[in-house]
């Protein structure tokens, strides 16, 4: 803690809670709008990027999937330009490769063709494909009907992150157990170490810890976080040829998974899945990671019941392909027909902060909401990495417009 406080009573003007590439985004944000702003980023592991941001298959997504109007819809494109600008300025590895998605059965098409009209009521230019255009690009991959998508891109987050937090004050290893919010007094913190900051504004940016901070603070979030692992398998490097680019199957419109894709990495190697199971732990990375409180938060709240009922088929599914490497197998074929099992190898899981609403609903949209002194993100998963900048400025310029110059 700082020997004495400044800023007539308070420690800085702004504390960020979560140093994954939002709250960082939107910490630069801030410092931006405002130049002499004190901003400090509270991060509860040692280091930035330790979730969500350092745990996914770095794609820069383009903008297609999304409902028009959404601020996903709104906020992908710009934000995917901005960071390859970005990562070009600052020699952050990426790239722009575009992708295919591709339907591999008939009963796919109509959803092929409503994802091409989506995407360009979103402003995002396609191609329809046949197997002669899909043979063009991806040799080895299977399939009746595509879109090419030539502006998405890949970097690496974890990377973009780094570069984000080097000017800022970061306090590592500073996990927000208390918040007191008073009247005409800004907020106090107290961390894991026992320190107390006090700030005249909060960010909740705590991913798959937001909920929670909200409750902290005094607010109701009105979702719940369930935790979704997605495993990840890597193609054998000798294999790694079958494919060149990015490849995704048609995604299921009732869930925001896009479904197990193909991505031939920035290191040369080609990155499979991920899936989505229910973690037992909010960072449950693995199915032996349990924490019993919070999973019994999870079992107790209506909504994932709800949930479960709605979309128990599903679910099973992705279980099943989760603990049988042979149904895995069977899955990535649908795409890329001349794998087997031993042509896929383990690599490290991430896990998606999905927010779920008391009706079993799941968050489609990135969500915002403010309290007294506060503004939390309370649903950013995939693909806020892409959009974190127009994310962090959204929620600087609410924070600003509660908080006075000085």
């Amino acid at each position: 803690m700082m020997s004495h406080m400044t800023l007539a009573g308070y420690d800085c003007d702004v504390l960020v809670v979560g140093g994954g590439i939002v709250g960082l985004a939107t910490a630069h944000a801030l410092r931006a709008a405002r130049p002499g702003l004190a901003v400090t980023v509270l991060e509860k592991e040692p280091a930035p990027a330790w979730h969500q941001t350092g745990r996914n298959s770095g794609v820069l997504h383009s903008g297609v999937y999304y409902r028009p109007g959404s601020r996903k819809a709104r906020y992908a494109a710009r934000g995917a330009a901005e960071l390859v600008a970005f990562c070009a300025e600052r020699g952050i590895p990426h790239a722009v490769p575009g992708k295919l998605i591709v339907a591999t059965a008939p009963a796919e098409l109509p959803r092929l063709h409503e994802l091409a009209q989506r995407a360009r009521r979103n402003g995002v230019p396609v191609r329809e494909l046949g197997p002669a255009g899909i043979a063009e690009y991806e040799p080895a991959v299977a399939g009746i009907a595509a879109l090419r998508v030539e502006t998405t891109g890949q970097c690496d987050f974890a990377a973009v992150a780094r570069e984000l937090a080097r000017p800022l004050t970061l306090r590592r290893s500073a996990e927000v157990v208390a918040v007191d919010r008073r009247p005409g007094r800004g907020v106090a913190v107290r961390t894991t170490d026992g320190a107390v900051l006090r700030a005249r504004a909060l960010v909740n940016c705590a991913g798959l810890h937001s909920d929670r901070v909200a409750r902290l603070a005094g607010d109701e979030p009105g979702v719940r976080i369930v935790p979704f692992r997605g495993e990840f398998h890597l193609l054998r490097p000798e294999r790694a040829k079958l494919v060149r680019g990015l490849v995704y199957p048609v995604p299921d419109p009732a869930f925001p998974f896009l479904g197990v894709h193909l991505t031939a990495g920035l290191d040369g190697a080609v990155h499979i899945g991920p899936n989505a199971v229910p973690a037992l732990a909010r960072e449950g990375y693995r199915w032996r990671t349990v924490r019993p409180r919070e999973l019994a938060g999870t079992v107790a709240y209506p909504g994932v019941w709800k949930l479960a009922r709605r979309h128990w088929r599903y679910g099973a599914g992705e279980v099943r392909r989760s603990l049988s490497r042979r149904a895995c197998t069977a899955a990535v074929r649908r795409l890329l027909p001349e794998i087997t099992e031993n042509d896929l190898l383990p690599a490290p899981a991430g896990v998606r902060a999905q927010a779920v609403r008391p009706d079993g609903t799941l968050a489609d949209d990135f969500e915002i909401a403010e309290g007294p002194h506060t503004v939390h993100v309370l649903n950013a998963p995939s693909p806020a990495a892409t959009a974190c900048f127009p994310i962090g400025r959204e929620v600087a310029a609410r924070v600003l417009r509660a908080m006075p110059e000085r």
